[in-house]
């Protein structure tokens, strides 16, 4: 009866107190049951012909106990129970205990015991039936001592059975805590349904036994019979248990088996590290093949089941005593335990991938099939069994990310963290906000004018066609009250789109209350960081002045983007050749502060109601040869309330995994129509380029969107271009081929983004109706220092070139890079030598004040030659 573990030993430091437990028991069973037991000489001739039939059995069939397949023998079914409880209700105490320990005995020396443990068996049940003989003695005298039963003997009954087994399972439950510390409570919890299905039922039918007994003691041996069926039912019991815990394919335990395992190794390894003893660490390895499904596909699934069970052999063969588990499909899972350092995880993973690497030779196939292996350890990955299980699930996958067979988990390799979740949740809140009110949703032929703010905020007067084109008598830069190309006078700050017009927001943003710092360059950075702080300045500062913003991000629908945080570069002096274009560059030897340092507002935003502010930013794209505003890049912007200025690059990756990034598109799309239709409500003719991601080129849906926003605003299509990365290509080249044909006929541009940086470019310009090509800021950034960048650069061009291609570079940062490219023929180019990306109401302003400025030859214009390897 008893839930503890069978081994016959005591764990190290618990000896004394769990010893002096089971003495306590013992002389607690003796001083209830020495009268009983003294006075049982002088019964036994009195006892009639039943008892001993019962006796007999009750020793009889507790010397063949049934054992339930796959339980350990402490919890084997003990029939003496019955007997000996009949014995109890019908003829006292001390033959019920005489004959309990008899069958205790027997038991014990069949199954192994050590002395000790029978001694405590026998204790306990003495104890139990002591505590179910006082229960019998509430009622009216001797229970089936003649006459008819009454309510009270009945209730006399059942408070007996429940005091037998509330005591006895007491008992077991001390013993093992003492004997086996913290881990004893899900034991015994899990063998709690156990023992009230098979010790219950045998209580229950010792009144039935006693009854019978009285009619004729030729009825007893018939009481065999519902004891089978105890013992069916127990069966039963447990092999569903079984089936609830193994693998039905392989017999291997399943992820429930899985988690009961791990939960309690645990605990165990925890006691051990709180002791300060050696080997309180645990392994949780996870296996996935890595060829499995090409077997499925090829063979069958009948194939691929053999297959399975093969690889359960090898796996169960390689380890010793440790736990291997199948989760579903093709993913195992060992649990190893008792280790001092990672490397002996390392070692068994080996071995697993050794194992494997032998080919499966199934109906004379030979079969390939590797693994990849995952490692989280306890305590360093984690405590409990899901956080382990989600390690060693990212390292598995990091293993096969890198082509490696073993990975350990690393924090720098979890791409999918709580934090990031927390973050998607909050785009996918900001995203489903909806435009804010008074946004207009159709076309806007009746925009409002572009022109000068008057008091208030309110737009008056006449419009102000802002020209794109060279002006006459360019001037200085980048002060205010600069002229337009028509000689009239435009303010700096004031021209442009009302503020607040394409972005979107979940509530409006709270004023500033923090004041200002009185370090004035620390007070610049976080004015410049936080885009609040920002308009704040900018409505103090005046008309007539222009605050210059610092800070790079990446735009939408690729990493990286033009502001991208590599290769950070010092700009020439504002007064050298083209550097003075507005004060939109960050100051000469200071790299762009970012603006994801922007501070964390906590208290004057509630995380739970405020997802913050996304807002589109435009980067100009000038012609190299004549220094005209061709186009614009569009790119995104997402302040948070707690965060800051989000890394548009993280932003990115982590929309890309969800269907957050279908809504995050077609919000991108809407307002950069949006913002095309203003501008051309405002006379200025500006075509814009927006990124889409893998995701939107699947399927036809981004087409058919594009067509519907380019004819409700009555947008030209070749006023948008979409840029699209070659990785984007080489994912589904069906799909995404079919989706750029329906754009290329609606009309809408397609640019090759990050040129370069793919695996099959030139199959790509040879077949996709391509307009542009962008070449990767990573060869540009580095073209005037490495003669293989601007090798590589000047070739690109002269591809795209001879393919009749337009050529944009990217991350043009110093006016050497600038005049390169214009020596190698680029036709258009874009980075923080020209402009910093903008809001749409300042990139107005800045259009106002730009001047173009063309490239004269110069000696460090060449391409440096490469030397030969």
């Amino acid at each position: 009866m008893e839930a503890a573990d069978s081994r016959n030993s005591v764990p190290p430091g618990r000896a004394r107190p769990f010893f002096a437990f089971v003495c306590v028991v013992l002389v607690l069973a003796a001083l209830a049951c020495v009268r009983p037991l003294l006075a049982l000489p002088g019964e036994l001739p009195e006892l009639p012909v039943a008892f001993w039939v019962m006796a007999a059995l009750a020793v009889g069939c507790d010397a063949r106990p049934f054992v339930p397949p796959g339980r350990r023998q402490t919890s084997a079914v003990f029939p003496s129970t019955c007997f000996t409880f009949a014995i109890l209700l019908g003829w006292g105490l001390g033959p019920a205990v005489a004959v309990q320990a008899v069958a205790v005995v027997i038991s014990g020396w069949r199954l192994g015991h050590a002395p000790w443990r029978t001694a405590f068996n026998a204790g306990q049940y003495a104890c139990a039936l002591s505590a179910a003989q006082a229960v019998t003695w509430l009622g009216p005298g001797a229970i089936f001592d003649g006459g008819r039963l009454r309510g009270t003997d009945v209730l006399a009954v059942g408070g007996a059975t429940v005091a037998w087994f509330a005591v006895n399972y007491a008992l077991v439950s001390v013993a093992v805590r003492l004997r086996f510390g913290d881990r004893w409570w899900p034991s015994l919890r899990q063998g709690l349904g156990f023992e009230l299905l098979s010790t219950g039922s045998l209580l229950l039918l010792a009144p039935v036994l006693v009854a019978a007994a009285r009619a004729s003691a030729a009825l007893i041996p018939l009481v065999l019979v519902p004891l089978f069926a105890v013992y069916r039912m127990a069966r039963l019991s447990v092999e569903q248990q079984q089936l609830a815990s193994l693998d039905p394919l392989t017999g291997l335990p399943n992820r429930k088996a899985l988690l009961a395992e791990v939960g309690e190794q645990v605990h165990l390894h925890a006691e051990r590290a709180a002791r300060g003893e050696p080997g309180a660490r645990l392994a949780l390895l996870l296996i996935d093949l890595d060829r499995f499904k090409n077997v499925n596909d090829a063979l069958g699934h009948a194939v691929g089941d053999r297959l399975l069970v093969e690889v359960s052999a090898r796996l169960t063969g390689v380890v010793d005593e440790e736990t291997v588990a199948r989760l579903g499909g093709d993913e195992f899972a060992i649990v190893m335990t008792g280790l001092t350092d990672v490397d002996e995880a390392r070692e068994l993973a080996d071995r697993v991938v050794r194992a494997l690497a032998e080919p499966v030779s199934l109906d004379g196939l030979p079969l390939d099939v590797g693994g990849s292996i995952g490692i989280a350890i306890f305590p360093e990955h984690g405590e409990d069994f899901a956080t382990l299980m989600r390690h060693a699930d990212v390292a598995m996958y990091d293993a096969k990310h890198r082509n490696d067979t073993v990975a350990v988990y690393a924090a720098e390799s979890d791409h999918n963290s709580a934090e990031r979740l927390g973050l998607l949740a909050d785009l996918r809140r900001v995203l489903e906000s909806g435009r804010p009110a008074g946004a207009p949703a159709g076309p806007v032929g009746a925009a409002e004018p572009v022109g000068a703010a008057e008091p208030g905020g309110a737009l008056g007067g006449p419009t102000v066609v802002v020209p794109v084109g060279p002006a006459p008598g360019a001037g200085s830069q980048g002060t205010g009250g600069t002229r337009g190309g028509d000689g009239a006078a435009l303010p700096a700050t004031g021209v442009g789109l009302p503020a607040g017009v394409g972005r979107w927001r979940l509530r409006r943003s709270r004023k500033l209350t923090e004041p200002p710092h009185p370090d004035e360059l620390i007070n610049r950075i976080v004015t410049a960081a936080d885009p609040i702080r920002r308009r704040a300045a900018s409505e103090a500062v005046g008309p007539d002045q222009h605050p210059v913003v610092p800070g790079r991000h990446d735009g939408v629908g690729r990493p990286g983007g033009q502001d991208a945080a590599t290769t950070r570069r010092a700009a020439p002096p504002a007064d050298a050749g083209a550097g003075g274009h507005g004060g939109d560059r960050a100051p000469a030897g200071r790299p762009g502060i970012r603006q994801d340092a922007a501070p964390q507002h906590a208290a004057d935003a509630d995380p739970a109601v405020d997802a913050g502010e996304i807002t589109m930013y435009y980067q100009p794209q000038i012609a190299i040869a004549t220094g005209e505003v061709v186009g614009v890049e569009a790119l995104l912007r997402w302040w948070h309330p707690s965060r800051g200025m989000v890394d548009p690059e993280e932003l990115i990756r982590v929309a890309e995994q969800s269907a957050v990034m279908r809504l995050l598109t077609r919000r991108v799309v809407d307002d950069v129509v949006e913002q095309l239709a203003k501008w051309s409500a405002a006379g200025l003719a500006l075509p814009a380029a927006l990124n889409v991601s893998v995701r939107d080129l699947h399927t036809g849906e981004i087409a058919d969107q594009i067509a519907d926003r380019l004819a409700r605003y009555e947008v030209p299509p070749e006023r948008l271009q979409l840029e699209i990365t070659e990785g984007a290509l080489m994912a589904d080249p069906r799909r995404v081929l079919a989706t750029i044909t329906r754009l290329h006929r609606i009309g809408v541009g397609i640019a090759l983004d990050d040129f370069g940086t793919g695996y099959s470019s030139l199959q790509h310009l040879r077949r996709l109706p391509l307009s542009e090509v962008k070449v990767d800021r990573s060869f540009v950034l580095g073209m005037a220092e490495d003669a293989d960048d601007a090798a590589i650069v000047k070739s690109t061009i002269e591809l795209a070139k001879a393919l009749g291609l337009r050529v944009v570079a990217e991350g043009v940062e110093d006016e050497r890079t600038w005049r390169m490219l214009h020596a190698a023929g680029c036709d258009a180019a874009q980075g923080w030598f020209y402009a910093r990306p903008m809001p749409a109401e300042e990139l107005v302003g800045w259009l106002a004040r730009y001047r173009p400025v063309r490239p004269t030859p110069s000696p460090d214009a060449e391409i440096p030659r490469r030397h030969a390897r």
